[in-house]
């Protein structure tokens, strides 16, 4: 039994980690004016940031067509796979699992299984990860798939931003708001819940920001997980070594990719993790 696992690009895993546990990512594409690029293909990050601070309206993205989950479950089955299990970005922000869902129905049931993370960024890559650990040590298909769902339901996605530059370059924020909250320094404050990104709240300061979301994760209880998630940040390093202090956890780091970043904005640092049941 060989249970392969599937996700998208929106799952910001670092490479190196998908690569050693043999994931596969279907890239979104993201879209400046009239150019496309394949995200993580043509666009490393930190191009991604440089692009995004040039252009004066936001970049858009794509979900990937049904072809290219088809293509990649195919190529899992030929490499040995006799079951592929797809950790989805959340269903409520893109149309990338329907896409995979498509894909899925070329194939017998019980072969391709999809799960919608229900998050984004690397709460999505923190389920696809505890998937790949699980399939790795030969979980059935049923089993894979009831790990993921479960993470699903407790997987926590917390982030500060630090410019409001984008949100106004997508219309979120109005012009005289975005004037006046950057003289303040108010740094707004995002949570994925139920699947979507929404407003959780803001703070006054970069530092009080930080703190904010590390207390926001400490008051779920004991975390089994955790991950950071950052957007081309300078002081990464020591935010590392306060969520260190705060959990016990040694976190997994990650760079934060086009899907979310396109609204967020480069300084964005975010938490994503597992609460104990």
């Amino acid at each position: 039994m060989s249970i392969r696992i599937v996700t998208d690009s929106a799952c910001d895993l670092p490479q190196s980690v998908a690569d050693s546990l043999g994931i596969g990512i279907v890239p979104l594409t993201i879209r400046f004016g009239e150019t496309e690029y394949v995200d993580r293909r043509d666009l490393t990050p930190k191009e991604f940031w440089a692009k995004s601070a040039n252009s004066p309206t936001l970049p858009e993205t794509a979900a990937p067509a049904p072809g290219q989950f088809e293509a990649m479950y195919r190529q899992m089955f030929a490499d040995g796979a006799t079951g592929v299990v797809v950790v989805s970005l959340s269903s409520a922000l893109s149309a990338t699992m329907q896409s995979a869902e498509l894909a899925a129905k070329e194939f017998d049931s019980s072969q391709v299984r999809v799960v919608d993370s229900r998050s984004v960024t690397l709460g999505q890559g923190m389920i696809t990860l505890s998937a790949a650990r699980a399939a790795a040590n030969g979980a059935s298909i049923d089993e894979v798939v009831a790990v993921a769902e479960d993470l699903a339901s407790r997987t926590k996605v917390w982030g500060a931003l630090d410019t409001l530059d984008n949100l106004k370059k997508g219309g979120r924020i109005g012009n005289a708001r975005a004037l006046l909250a950057s003289v303040l320094s108010i740094k707004p404050i995002i949570e994925v819940r139920d699947g979507k990104v929404e407003e959780g709240g803001k703070q006054r300061t970069r530092s009080k920001a930080l703190a904010h979301i590390i207390d926001k994760m400490t008051s779920y209880g004991t975390i089994e997980a955790v991950a950071i998630l950052h957007a081309d940040c300078a002081d990464v390093t020591p935010f590392v070594a306060q969520v260190k202090a705060a959990t016990g956890v040694e976190p997994l780091v990650g760079d934060l990719g086009a899907v979310v970043g396109s609204h967020a904005g480069v300084g964005t640092m975010g938490l994503a993790f597992q609460v104990s049941h």
